[in-house]
C-alpha cells in the first residue's frame, strides 16, 4: 500500500449508527480475493434500488460528494463480522479516512493494514464536524491530529507502530521485510554469541 502522511479533503457524512460490515460490503460480494472494483459494491443495498438504479438521496450518489476521501459516520462504525473486504471496498471507493466516535476493533485493525485511517473523536466533536463536511479537513498522521475547516485541531489515538506503518506505507509483514538486513545481522550476532558461550562452557576449568 502507499504511504499515508496526511489526508486533506471535504467529507461525506453517514449519520447512521452501528453501520456494520455487511452494510459496508454485503456478503454476496465476498467471493473475490482482489480489491479492484469492490468500491462499486460498497453500501450496495443503500446506494441502489431493487432494479439497480441509484438512489439519488444516498450521499455517495450525490455529485457534490464526488472525490471526497473522508467519511464521517455515526458511532460504532464497522461492527459485525470480520471481513477485510470492508476496508478494501472503502479504499476502492476512494476513501482514505473514517471519522467516528466509535470504530469497531476488528474493522479498525483491518483498516490500518490497508492504509485506511481510523479517526476516533468524542461524539460531540463528531457531530460538530458533520456540520462542516463541505469544508476542507486535514488529518495529519505524524501528529495524530484532525484540523477542522474552522481551524480547530483535535487529537485522535493512534499507537506508535500503526502510525509508523501508515507513514512507511507497509503492513506488519512489510515492516519486517524492510528490516530484513537488521534482522539477519541480529540473528548472525546472536548465533555467534551462543557459539562462543557454548565453547567456553566446555573448556576444562584449568584452561580458563
Amino acid at each position: 500500500m502507499s504511504a499515508v502522511t496526511a489526508v486533506r479533503s471535504a467529507a461525506v457524512v453517514l449519520r447512521q449508527e452501528n453501520i456494520d460490515t455487511d452494510q459496508i460490503i454485503p456478503a454476496r460480494f465476498l467471493s473475490t480475493t482482489t480489491r479492484a472494483g469492490l468500491g462499486q459494491f460498497a453500501f450496495s443495498d443503500w446506494r441502489a434500488n431493487a432494479d439497480g438504479s441509484p438512489k439519488p438521496e444516498f450521499p455517495f450518489n450525490q455529485a457534490a460528494n464526488e472525490g471526497r476521501s473522508i467519511l464521517i459516520a455515526g458511532r460504532n462504525f464497522g461492527c459485525g463480522s470480520s471481513r477485510e473486504h470492508a476496508p478494501w471496498a472503502l479504499t476502492d471507493l476512494g476513501l482514505k479516512a473514517v471519522v467516528s466516535s466509535q470504530i469497531a476493533d476488528i474493522f479498525r485493525n483491518n483498516a490500518l493494514k490497508n492504509g485506511l485511517v481510523p479517526v476516533v473523536l468524542d461524539e460531540a466533536i463528531v457531530q460538530q464536524l458533520m456540520q462542516q463536511a463541505d469544508g476542507e479537513f486535514l488529518i495529519d498522521i505524524a501528529s495524530c491530529t484532525l484540523t477542522a475547516p474552522g481551524g480547530q485541531s483535535h487529537r485522535f489515538p493512534l499507537d506508535a507502530f500503526a502510525r509508523t506503518c501508515l507513514l512507511e506505507g507497509v503492513d506488519e509483514l512489510g515492516y519486517l521485510l524492510l528490516r530484513d538486513d537488521a534482522i539477519s545481522a541480529f540473528e548472525s550476532n546472536r548465533q555467534r554469541d551462543f557459539s562462543l558461550t557454548g565453547t567456553a562452557a566446555k573448556e576444562p576449568a584449568h584452561a580458563r
